[in-house]
């Protein structure tokens, strides 16, 4: 049996214990809370970016109404209760009256940011959207009434501007480096409260809300009011546009959306040359790629966008794309979620001819594609069921199925309890036998 014998050690294990204990009483020592992180200080960013951030105010014009005037409403309530009418009582305009002089009402409150030193000035499209007068007053307290030189209501972007030079234009971030966990912060006029500085991190990007544009999530305090005021790094550069809130209540509830400004400056670009945007479209109804689909043809993931109608004489049906393809690549770019693939056409000029890679019978197949333009507030025309193409449509066929109900005869003849019967098969569906 081997024993250990300590007693030798003792002498050695005294003196190196002493040793340790005499270190470690000149050792500074550093409390728990003075090792983290400090938190970031916004004062340089405010100072550097804050004159770059202004009030945007609205009014609309409205037929001016003569105190003391009898409106048709106090006229129905003197008939209804036998209420003789006041003699030689004036009568209230009618709100179509040419006669009758107009009067400014104030519409609502926003922010903006200058994104030139010659004023041009950057903001949501729901804030000035019908709008007779845009009234936009710097951090120095001059006033401006600014021309609204585009909106674009699919990307929520507008630009306006004043008659100013020398203004302090903003830095433009780019927004590949911005980082999930990164600090943020954010200047505007919540509640028509003048340059509120707010502040967070970034919650998520490439956030996905069913519109056109992607968002940056944050926790950045957002209320009305904010809209159209600049998302804004720690380096002092703007990243987005504060744009809408998740909220049950209408108050913020530390949930925030912000447009991202690569998108937003390919808008205002736009916008400043000819007021409007262009954009492209092959003439496709889309759906995401569910998984149960991506495993019944053999994709391999859940990718890309299903095609679930073609749009008669549209590029696509020119170009051979069919309902039921699986559009994985548009320009050699891999299509993550269905949502991609619009602001992927949007970008392209009309009149470009891009290759587009399907997913059709278990291979890949590349298709040349000359893009259309979207026609300005006109929905694009869906395919109809007399086409040639037809859409697949509903639940069921999103694998390219049509099926019915069991009647209870059929239930008793299989001997089954229930389920579905396939009327047809195609697509998707088909090719996965």
């Amino acid at each position: 049996m081997l024993e250990l014998n300590l007693k030798p050690l003792r002498p050695y294990l005294t003196a190196g214990l002493m040793a340790i204990a005499a270190t470690a009483a000149v050792l500074p020592v550093t409390p728990v809370w003075a090792q983290t992180r400090t938190l970031p200080d916004f004062t340089d960013l405010v100072d550097q970016v804050g004159p770059s951030v202004v009030n945007i105010r609205t009014l609309e014009k409205v037929k001016a109404s003569a105190a003391g005037n009898i409106d048709e409403q106090m006229l129905e309530f003197f008939k209804r209760f036998g209420i003789p009418v006041p003699p030689n009582a004036p009568r209230a305009p009618r709100p179509d009256d040419p006669s009758q002089p107009d009067e400014d009402q104030p519409r609502g409150v926003g922010s903006g940011f200058i994104l030139t030193t010659d004023g041009y000035v950057m903001t949501n499209a729901h804030v000035v959207e019908g709008a007779d007068e845009v009234i936009v007053t710097l951090t120095d307290k001059r006033e401006f009434k600014a021309k609204i030189i585009g909106a674009d209501k699919r990307s929520d972007v507008a630009v306006v501007k004043i008659e100013a030079t020398g203004l302090p234009a903003v830095k433009i971030g780019d927004i590949s480096r911005l980082k999930v966990g990164e600090w943020v912060m954010a200047i505007g006029s919540p509640f028509g409260l003048e340059n509120t500085v707010t502040a967070g991190i970034v919650s998520a990007k490439q956030r996905d809300t069913g519109d056109y544009l992607p968002f940056i999530q944050t926790d950045v305090a957002i209320n009305p009011g904010n809209s159209g005021g600049p998302l804004i790094n720690m380096r002092g550069e703007v990243v987005g546009i504060n744009s809408q809130i998740y909220s049950r209540s209408g108050g913020f509830q530390g949930i925030s959306f912000s447009i991202p400004i690569d998108e937003a400056i390919r808008v205002s670009e736009q916008l400043r040359i000819s007021g409007k945007v262009t954009r492209g479209r092959i003439g496709v109804q889309i759906d995401q790629v569910t998984k149960e689909v991506a495993e019944s043809i053999g994709l391999g993931k859940s990718q890309g966008a299903l095609v679930r109608g073609v749009e008669s004489g549209a590029p696509a049906d020119k170009a051979g794309i069919e309902a039921g393809d699986i559009i994985v690549k548009f320009e050699g770019k891999a299509i993550d979620k269905a949502s991609d693939l619009p602001r992927m056409v949007g970008n392209v000029k009309p009149g470009t001819k891009v290759t587009v890679t399907v997913f059709r019978r278990g291979a890949t197949k590349d298709l040349a594609v000359t893009i259309a333009e979207v026609e300005a507030d006109k929905p694009a025309r869906k395919a109809s069921q007399s086409e040639s193409r037809p859409p697949v449509a509903g639940p069921a066929q999103a694998l390219g199925l049509a099926v019915s109900d069991i009647t209870d005869a059929q239930k008793k003849e299989l001997n089954i309890k229930g389920g579905v019967k396939v009327d047809a098969v195609d697509g998707a569906a088909a090719r996965a036998g």
